[in-house]
């Protein structure tokens, strides 16, 4: 099929980067449409292992072009040092990176007023990043941003690197941060354009032939269903829309193009920072699944809380964004397990309840209805065929898919890119 799209279901961190390192090996691009480097995708490979915030996944293999689309925002530092850290491995960006001239840029303000906003919430902080990706979608929406094709015109980009001044500068100093200096981020911001000038284009173009010409995209979600701004646990969400329609407006690709929407789940379920989780578990079961799933940010290195797979979750995921086809992941981390957990539902006041019926506080609130299974208690990486998995494992999978309604395609079963079972 011609364009493929894989979302995280979850709260992110579902291992979406190393299934696209997988699947980009038979993609002619790939290419990235949501958020900023706020996401993390983890890729380990013949070239090492990478945390990769910006560039697309797709960009280790040699035949894929990689794109970064408008519906992503862009800290040029950040990009400028996974180009430098790429390049170093020597991994060819040449004719492979293409930038859309349309994405907005992160700038300094953002992320001051990123961390000033989450100081003075106190308690009623949201848990961001701090890398100002909320700023940067607020003054995206409310016309104040500044984009890449500003910088291709000096006059225009310091024109609007002014007029955005003259009003953060004022919220700046009423939050108690320092005013800052035009000239400073003008030189700092026009040096680091030059050296990313080459790989930006009109990717929309590049995009329409690829499509006309029927070549292999594969579209990379970042984050997950449940941080999306609009239909995730509100507002300890992200700015972006993480759903499939986002592809639309974040790459200019219409939706009926897509062949198929692949969902990325992990065994069970994470989620860094505050927010609601159902299924969150506090025993050891919780503390063996951090250890032994090395549950650490690949954004932010914070330890991620972890529960039990929700499969309440899964099916709205499933719902909303038209899943064709699952991969699970990091069913490895299960192998040690006597006994595990599914939650099969939610209940509240003795009634059953779905995830769409209310917001994050009735979440907080909700019980989860659990089935247990038994545990297979033996390794599984490296096992290369669906059959040969112990008969509990498949048990448990299979009743994912009965639970989720629909089929699982991969299973990822270790940490490296081709530990990975294709069904």
């Amino acid at each position: 099929m011609p364009v493929n799209l894989v979302i995280g279901s979850q709260w992110g961190d579902e291992g979406k980067g190393k299934m696209i390192d997988f699947l980009s090996r038979s993609s002619d691009f790939v290419v990235r449409f949501n958020g900023g480097n706020n996401a993390g995708h983890t890729i380990i490979n013949r070239y090492g292992k990478f945390a990769l915030h910006l560039i697309p996944s797709g960009i280790f293999n040699k035949n894929t072009k990689t794109i970064i689309a408008n519906g992503v925002v862009l800290d040029l530092a950040v990009l400028l040092e996974e180009i430098k850290s790429l390049e170093k491995s020597n991994v060819k960006l040449k004719n492979r990176l293409f930038i859309s001239s349309r994405c907005h840029v992160i700038m300094p303000y953002h992320k001051l007023l990123d961390k000033l906003y989450e100081q003075h919430k106190s308690k009623g902080k949201t848990g961001t990043t701090g890398r100002g990706i909320g700023p940067v979608f607020a003054d995206k929406v409310s016309y104040n941003g500044i984009r890449l094709c500003d910088f291709e015109d000096k006059k225009v980009f310091m024109e609007k690197l002014a007029v955005q001044l003259s009003i953060k500068n004022k919220i700046l100093k009423a939050l108690g941060e320092k005013e800052l200096l035009k000239k400073e981020v003008e030189k700092e911001y026009l040096d680091m354009y030059k050296k990313i000038e080459p790989f930006v284009c009109d990717s929309y173009e590049l995009l329409k032939n690829a499509i006309e010409q029927k070549k292999q995209i594969l579209l990379e979600g970042a984050q997950g269903v449940f941080l999306d701004n609009d239909w995730g646990t509100y507002p300890f969400v992200t700015a972006s829309t993480v759903l499939s329609g986002g592809v639309v407006s974040g790459t200019g690709i219409p939706f009926k193009k897509i062949d198929n929407v692949i969902g990325i789940v992990k065994a069970y379920t994470t989620r860094v920072g505050q927010g609601p989780f159902p299924s969150e578990l506090f025993d050891k079961d919780g503390e063996k699944l951090q250890s032994d799933g090395a549950e650490f940010g690949a954004t932010t290195g914070r330890k991620r809380r972890c529960g039990w797979f929700d499969a309440e979750l899964i099916r709205f995921a499933a719902d909303i964004n038209s899943f064709s086809k699952i991969a699970v992941t990091k069913l490895d981390v299960l192998d040690n397990f006597d006994k595990i957990k599914i939650c099969i539902g939610y209940e509240l006041s003795g009634k059953k309840v779905n995830y769409y019926n209310g917001d994050a506080n009735f979440l907080k609130k909700v019980k989860c209805v659990y089935k247990t299974l038994p545990g297979w208690k033996t390794k599984t990486v490296g096992i290369k065929k669906f059959q040969n998995l112990p008969k509990e494992a498949r048990e448990y999978l299979k009743e994912i898919e009965r639970l989720v309604g629909v089929k699982i395609k991969y299973i990822s079963n270790g940490q490296k890119t081709d530990e990975i079972i294709k069904i």
